[in-house]
C-alpha cells in the first residue's frame, strides 16, 4: 500500500499538483471533522462514484482516514477497479492536524468559506430580518430574490420573495427590476449563498442598492417571523433579444475585468479526450433548459449549485472545468466563484443549447459495478436467514423488519458472521448492497442474496414493521451528521450554533489555507 504524508499532501495542495483527495469515512464522520478541499466519497459507496469524481485512472489519488483502516480497504478496491497511484495519508487526520492541518466541522466547507471571504474583502452590505420585515410591511421599492434552488424555495421560503438561484442573477435581474434605485435583497437559509449573490449583483456592476439579508431564512425565523412553506417558483424571465445581447455584453466585460478565461469548441474537445488531464464539462443552466437540449458529455449543475457543492462534483484538485451555458453569463459568474476556491475554471465560448455541437465522448476510465446478487421476495425468506439492514440508519430506525440488523459497510466485519450464515441484504440502492457483498465475500460468507421491495411490500408480505427511535445509538450512527441536522426544524439553538459556526470559518485558516483562496486571499491576510 503506498502512503503520503502530510506535509507532501499540503505541498500538494498548494504548488497546483493535479491530483484526487478523498476522504472515504462516512457522512457523520466527515461532518465533524475533515481536511479543507477534500471530498465526501464514504466507503460504502466508493466504487458507485468514483468513475464520475476522478475519471482519470492514473491521477494520483489520495485517501483520508482517522487511522481506523478504512482508506486502506478503499485504496485495495480502487486498485482493483484499475486506479494506478492510490495512496493513504500516513497517520489520517491525527497528522495532518500536527502537520498544520485544520480540521474543519461542517459540509461544503469551501464555498462556506468562500462566502464569509466574499464579504470581508468586499465590504457586502446587508439587511437584517427587523429591516427586511419593515420594508415588506411598509412597501418599499425593493424585490427580495431567493439564491437557492427552486427545491429548497418550495420547502421554505420569505413571504413577498421570489426564486432566482444565485447564476441566474446577472442573466435576469434587468428582466425584474428596471428602476436603478430598487432595492435589492438576496436570501438564503443563512449565510453563505446570500453573500455570494449579492456579491455577484455587485461585481457585475449593478447600479442598484444591493443587500445580502442577514443570515437568511434563519435569521428571519430567530427573530420570530414565519415562512411560507410549500410556495411553487415563478417561472423566471427570460432573456431574448436585446435583453440577451445585453447579458452577452455584460458577461464579455466582467470576464475581461476579471482575467476569467474562455475556450472555443474546438479546444473543448481536445481536452474531452487529453489522457494528460483530468475534464470535467459542467452545463450550470437550469434545469429545464438543459433538458431541452445540451451538448453531449455536459453534466447538469445549475450554477450557484456547483459553487455551493464543488467539493461534491469534482474530487481532482487541478484539473480542467469547463462551464456552458447560451450566453456566457451565468457560466463566467460561476467561473468566477471557482476561479476564487482554486479551480482552473473556463467559460466555453459557445451555446450550450445548439444541437449541432458536439464533443468527443471518453470512455469512462474505469469500469462500472457489476450485478452481484439475485433477489428474494420477503415471502420467501429462508428461515434462520440473518437480514442486515443497509438503509439510512434514519429510515430504519422509523421502521424495519423484526429481527433484521442495522449495519453499514465499513462495519460489516465487526458482525462476525460464520461462513455457512445465510444472509440477505436491505439496501435502499442495489448497488450499495452488491458493494456489501463484495466484502462479505471477501469475509467467507458465501450464502447471500438481496431483499426486493420496500416497506410496504414487506408488510404486505407479513413481515413485521418496527421502529426502533433510539436503535441504532446515535454514537453508531456514522452515516448521519448531528451537527447540522436540526437547524432547520424550529430548533433555535441549532439554527444559532449553524450560523456562529459559519462566521467562524476565516478565524480558522491556517495562512497556507488561506492562500487557497487566491482571488480573496491578499484582501484578507
Amino acid at each position: 500500500m503506498k502512503t503520503i504524508t502530510a506535509q507532501d499532501l499540503k505541498t500538494w495542495l498548494t504548488d497546483g499538483t493535479e491530483f484526487g483527495f478523498i476522504d472515504v469515512r462516512e457522512e457523520g464522520q466527515f461532518g465533524e471533522g475533515h481536511l479543507l478541499h477534500s471530498i465526501p466519497l464514504p466507503y460504502s459507496r466508493l466504487e458507485l462514484d468514483i468513475a464520475a469524481l476522478v475519471p482519470r485512472a492514473d491521477v494520483p489519488v489520495v485517501l483520508v482516514d482517522d487511522g481506523e483502516g478504512v482508506a486502506a480497504r478503499g485504496a485495495a478496491r480502487l486498485e482493483a477497479m484499475g486506479y494506478t497511484d492510490v495512496r493513504v495519508l500516513a497517520g489520517g487526520l491525527a497528522a495532518s492536524e500536527a502537520a498544520g492541518f485544520t480540521i474543519f466541522k461542517g459540509v461544503n466547507v469551501p464555498s462556506k468559506t468562500l462566502g464569509e471571504l466574499a464579504e470581508e474583502a468586499g465590504h457586502t452590505p446587508f439587511v437584517d430580518a427587523e429591516e427586511m420585515k419593515r420594508m415588506l410591511d411598509e412597501g418599499d421599492d425593493f424585490i427580495l430574490l431567493d439564491g437557492r434552488t427552486p427545491k429548497e424555495f418550495n420547502t421554505m421560503s420569505i413571504p413577498g420573495g421570489r426564486s432566482c438561484p444565485n447564476a441566474e442573477l446577472p442573466l435576469r435581474l434587468p428582466l425584474l427590476v428596471d428602476n436603478p434605485k430598487t432595492k435589492v435583497v438576496v436570501n438564503c437559509a443563512g449565510r453563505t449563498r446570500s453573500l455570494i449573490g449579492a456579491q455577484t449583483l455587485r461585481n457585475f456592476g449593478f447600479e442598484n442598492p444591493i443587500y445580502a439579508l442577514k443570515h437568511g431564512t434563519q435569521g428571519w425565523r430567530l427573530a420570530g417571523f414565519e415562512l411560507d412553506n410549500g410556495r411553487t417558483p415563478e417561472p423566471l424571465p427570460q432573456a431574448v433579444g436585446e435583453a440577451f445581447d445585453a447579458a452577452k455584453a455584460r458577461a464579455e466585460d466582467f470576464m475581461n475585468k476579471n482575467a476569467i478565461p474562455k475556450i472555443d469548441l474546438a479546444t473543448a474537445a481536445d481536452w474531452a479526450v487529453d489522457a494528460g488531464r483530468s475534464f470535467f464539462l459542467f452545463d450550470v443552466r437550469t434545469e429545464e433548459e438543459f433538458a431541452a437540449g445540451h451538448l453531449p458529455g455536459a453534466v447538469f449543475a445549475p450554477g450557484g449549485q456547483l459553487v455551493q457543492t464543488t467539493d461534491q462534483k469534482v474530487a481532482v484538485r487541478g484539473s480542467r472545468i469547463v462551464l456552458c451555458d447560451d450566453s456566457n453569463i451565468r457560466a463566467a459568474n460561476t467561473a468566477y466563484w471557482l476561479r476564487a476556491m482554486g479551480h482552473d475554471a473556463y467559460v466555453l465560448d459557445d451555446d450550450a443549447s445548439d444541437a449541432s455541437l458536439t464533443l468527443p465522448l471518453r470512455k469512462p476510465a474505469v469500469p462500472p459495478v457489476g450485478a452481484t446478487l439475485d433477489e428474494v421476495a420477503a415471502s420467501d425468506l429462508p428461515a434462520g436467514a440473518v437480514l442486515i439492514d443497509l438503509r439510512p440508519s434514519a429510515d430504519y430506525r422509523a421502521g424495519h423488519i423484526e429481527g433484521a440488523i442495522w449495519s453499514i459497510r465499513p462495519k460489516l466485519a465487526s458482525l462476525g458472521l460464520a461462513s455457512d450464515t445465510e444472509v440477505v441484504l436491505i439496501a435502499s440502492e442495489k448497488g450499495l448492497a452488491e458493494l456489501a457483498a463484495m466484502d462479505l465475500r471477501d469475509a467467507g460468507v458465501a450464502s447471500l442474496r438481496l431483499l426486493a421491495g420496500g416497506p410496504d411490500d414487506w408488510a404486505a408480505s407479513g413481515k413485521n414493521i418496527v421502529a426502533t427511535p433510539d436503535l441504532p445509538t446515535d454514537a453508531d450512527r456514522m452515516d448521519f451528521l448531528f451537527f447540522v441536522h436540526d437547524r432547520h426544524t424550529g430548533n433555535a439553538q441549532a439554527s444559532r450554533d449553524y450560523l456562529n459556526w459559519e462566521l467562524g470559518l476565516i478565524g480558522q485558516l491556517k495562512d497556507w489555507e488561506l492562500g487557497l483562496f487566491p482571488t480573496f486571499a491578499e484582501h484578507i491576510r
